[in-house]
């Protein structure tokens, strides 16, 4: 696999420079890639000790809205700053300022500290996953680039799994600073490693970056980004505080779409939309993302809930979809690499996303962790055939030039969609445990999920019987409908996939139709 590259990299040599070796440049990308997503998942898990520390509770929800906002708000650009001035310097930039917004929060003295810290975190961490998508993009050709899928898989169930045990881990024993200051020596073995194994050239682009196109986009994501966080918890879904940010984000998007079609240098050239392919991946990947963190969120809590597991091991429950996630996800890597055929996997990947959700809205109060492992690995077969493939097809239907921006677009619609996704099936979910509660136990059942419908061990312990089996139940209710409403939204995931177009991965070799030089071209020029 590396080999191949490596041979590839070796015959391609400008001005004498190129990488020691392909594996340790993948090494790097993945620790950064390592970085991004497991930050969230050890915060987390430290929040309740900041909280006691710091206090501000009232402010809580920021320190990951922050996180967010940034994070979304600047992927794009860091796509485009990619294809302007060259990948190496964006990307090594994005980890610095990662570094720092982490180095900066370990020594936060209060939640407002924190929650700025945590923005400009979320800064750096919006280049992190673009930088490594675009530049193994650039360094291997697509028909390989697909053994590449199960690392990835690999890095992002890793993270999931051992974030909140890793979490749980520094903040017993070195205190909840360390959640962020253990960044710095990871980030710091990935910074030296890209600095001194990838050389890519230093492009100086004429055009100017668009101001203006920037300006709207970061107005519209952080408007709907609000709305999806806030809507149903901070604010009433009708209230006009949410109006007003929905009216914002809309008339914004608006107006950057408006914009990008007579920019001169667009962040988001609106031509990448009429490749087909493109533009379904950009929904397959909005409704991926939309699914998976509300399973990672709410399987956690029912099993906990109803099922009586450990809070301490919650990564560990998730095992049964990572892990399906991860075979499928190497399988269709390798399958894709040999074959050239992606199509099948978006369809399968549709298929089994919708049959996994609508067994998991099948369990209640009843249901036994082997039964529900058994749902939750389905779902995650589905998602395997789609979290890589997504990425894989988007960057195959672009033109080099376009490189990092079709990497950050179909990473920011991921991200939208988990953002909705939380806010939908959280609404949803909430919505039915109080119902159920005032159901089942009446008034009291109401007020003891009024505020919140998601009790902690310690809440969750100290209720009544009679009470705590009402709440099962509710949760158990919620649960059911939360996987009901992903079910039907998955629908869209394979209608999108059957009007896929099966366009030839390139292979790094000219293509005899066309006469058009393709990857290794462009290893050449990037190396």
């Amino acid at each position: 696999m590396a080999d191949t590259v490596e041979s590839v990299l070796e015959s391609s040599k400008p001005e004498g420079k190129q990488p020691k070796s392909v594996r340790v440049v993948l090494l790097a990308l993945m620790i950064a890639m390592m970085l991004a997503m497991l930050d969230n998942m050890i915060v987390g898990t430290a929040m309740p000790t900041i909280v006691g520390e710091l206090g501000g509770l009232e402010h809580l929800s920021w320190v990951v809205t922050g996180y967010t906002l940034a994070t979304a708000a600047s992927t794009p650009i860091w796509g485009k700053l990619g294809d302007m001035y060259g990948r190496k310097g964006s990307f090594l930039t994005s980890i610095v300022i990662f570094l720092i917004g982490s180095a900066l929060s370990g020594m936060a003295q209060n939640m407002g500290e924190l929650i700025g810290f945590r923005a400009i975190q979320g800064l750096g961490a919006g280049g992190l996953m673009v930088g490594v998508m675009a530049i193994i993009g650039d360094l291997i050709p697509p028909r390989e680039r697909g053994k590449y899928t199960g690392m990835m898989a690999g890095v992002m169930a890793l993270a999931m799994i051992g974030g909140p045990l890793v979490g749980g881990t520094i903040t017993d024993n070195w205190g909840w600073r360390w959640s962020f200051y253990i960044n710095l020596p990871l980030g710091a073995v990935a910074l030296a490693l890209v600095s001194a194994v990838l050389h890519l050239p230093k492009k100086r682009a004429k055009a100017r970056i668009d101001y203006l196109g920037v300006a709207l986009l970061t107005v519209g994501i952080t408007a709907i980004v609000l709305v999806t966080t806030w809507g149903g918890t901070e604010y009433a879904w009708t209230s006009a505080r949410i109006m007003e940010l929905t009216g914002i984000g809309v008339v914004a998007l608006i107006g950057f779409v408006w914009w990008q079609a007579r920019a001169v240098e667009p962040v988001v050239p609106l031509h990448m939309f009429r490749s087909r392919n493109f533009t379904l991946m950009s929904v397959i990947g909005f409704i991926t993302g939309f699914v998976m963190f509300g399973a990672t969120l709410y399987l956690p809590l029912y099993q906990q809930s109803v099922q009586g597991a450990s809070a301490t091991n919650s990564g560990l429950l998730l095992l049964p979809m990572l892990g399906a996630m991860l075979v499928t996800s190497m399988v269709a890597g390798r399958v894709t690499t040999n074959s050239g055929r992606y199509k099948i996997f978006p369809i399968v990947g549709g298929a089994l996303m919708i049959a996994g959700l609508y067994l998991l809205s099948l369990m209640d109060t009843g249901t036994t962790r082997v039964t529900s492992g058994v749902y939750m690995a389905v779902l995650g077969l589905g998602m395997g055939c789609l979290m890589q493939i997504t990425m894989l097809v988007a960057q195959n239907s672009v033109e080099m030039k376009d490189m990092g921006v079709a990497s950050s677009s179909t990473t920011l619609f991921r991200t939208l969609g988990s953002s909705f996704g939380v806010a939908i099936m959280g609404a949803l979910f909430n919505n039915r445990v109080q119902h159920v509660m005032a159901e089942r136990a009446g008034a009291l059942g109401k007020g003891v999920t009024e505020k919140s419908a998601q009790l902690d061990a310690k809440h969750l312990k100290m209720l009544p019987a009679p009470i705590k089996d009402a709440y099962q139940h509710a949760v158990s209710a919620g649960t059911h409908s939360a996987f009901l409403l992903g079910a039907a939204i998955a629908v869209i995931v394979l209608i999108a996939a059957l009007f896929v177009k099966e366009v030839p991965l390139k292979s790094g070799k000219p293509s005899a139709e066309s006469g058009e030089d393709v990857a290794p071209v462009q290893v050449v020029e990037a190396v």
